[in-house]
Formats: structure tokens, C-alpha cells, sequence
């Protein structure tokens, strides 16, 4: 009776084991999501720029992007954000990030948006990479509000180490904010 109990712990402690094993060969390396995640960046970039021309002024100055193109955020309570994009240094994606959010409080609701995030400056670009997990505060300053409308850089933005807009939004939930975000390099 002991080897049998024996052989199940040992059998289910080696399923555990192997789920683990297995997870991490699924990292994504020689699939087609870094591909999927350019084109997406692409077109979200070329809709900013469509939508918001000021902000075309804001990437030739900046030192590098980070795009967002789809972030679903959702809440019932609690609440949280997900979402894949680029980072961009004179138009070329140098790394691949995920974007998680979590919060807590009065919500209901869904809304997806895309976001971008202008590093203007080398060591904002810099302290970025280097970090295992960066974490977007308040610290930003907003380039396109929450209702979407566009706002000239002015002097405050523009020295501002890191410049977001948040656009094209879609759903039911109350504002669209970028605090308490964290974001994580991937591979796709």
C-alpha cells in the first residue's frame, strides 16, 4: 500500500514538473508573434499620426516609442489591463514588451484602447530597458487627454521625460489612465 501512495505522489509531483518543462519551451521564439505585433504597431503608429499630426512632431524628437496597439482593460470590482506592443528607436522595433495593469476600487466595465509612450530623453529610453519591470506612474504627462482630443506640447510636456497618448478608444468604462501600469519585456 505505501508504494502505491508513493508512486501517485511521485507520478503527480513529475506531471507538475514536466507542465513547468513544458510551459517554458512554448517561449515563442521562431513563431510569427513578433511579426503579428509589428504589423500592429505599424498601423496604430500610422493612425496616431493620421489622427493626431502634432504627435509626429513628438516622435522625430523623441528618442524612442514604445507602442501599445490593443490593450483590453476590464473590471468588475476589481479590474485589470493586458496588452503586447514594440519598442521603437528610429523606426525599428529593438524589443517586444507586454503591458499588465491590475486595480481595485468602484469600476464596471470594458474598453480597449492603444497607447504610446515617447521617451524624450536618453536616460528616460535608458532606465526603461535597463528595468526587469518598469512601472508607469504620475509622473507622465499626457499628450492626448482622455477624451481624446489633441493637445499642443507646450512648455510643461515638453520637458517632461515621458509623453503619453492614449487614443481610439472602445467600450463601456470610465477613463483611460496609464498609472499603476507595469510593463515587461517579452519574447513574442
Amino acid at each position: 500500500m505505501t508504494n502505491s501512495i508513493l508512486s501517485r505522489r511521485a507520478f503527480a509531483l513529475g506531471a507538475v514538473a514536466g507542465t513547468g518543462v513544458l510551459a517554458a519551451c512554448g517561449n515563442g521564439v521562431g513563431s510569427s508573434g513578433a511579426g503579428l505585433i509589428d504589423a500592429r504597431v505599424n498601423a496604430t503608429v500610422a493612425e496616431m499620426y493620421r489622427l493626431y499630426p502634432n504627435t509626429q512632431a513628438l516622435a522625430s524628437k523623441s528618442n524612442g516609442m514604445l507602442v501599445m496597439p490593443l490593450v483590453t482593460e476590464a473590471g468588475l470590482g476589481f479590474g485589470g489591463a493586458y496588452g503586447r506592443g514594440a519598442l521603437r528607436v528610429n523606426d525599428i522595433s529593438v524589443d517586444y514588451y507586454s503591458v499588465t495593469k491590475a486595480t481595485g476600487g468602484l469600476q464596471i466595465g470594458a474598453q480597449q484602447y492603444a497607447h504610446v509612450l515617447f521617451f524624450m530623453t536618453e536616460d528616460a529610453l535608458l532606465n526603461f530597458r535597463r528595468s526587469p519591470g518598469w512601472a508607469a506612474g504620475a509622473d507622465l504627462e499626457y499628450v492626448i487627454s482622455d477624451r481624446g482630443d489633441s493637445v499642443n506640447a507646450d512648455t510643461t510636456t515638453a520637458l517632461a521625460p515621458v509623453l503619453a497618448a492614449v487614443f481610439g478608444r472602445a467600450g463601456l468604462r470610465i477613463g483611460a489612465t496609464l498609472e499603476g501600469t507595469k510593463y515587461t519585456r517579452i519574447i513574442p
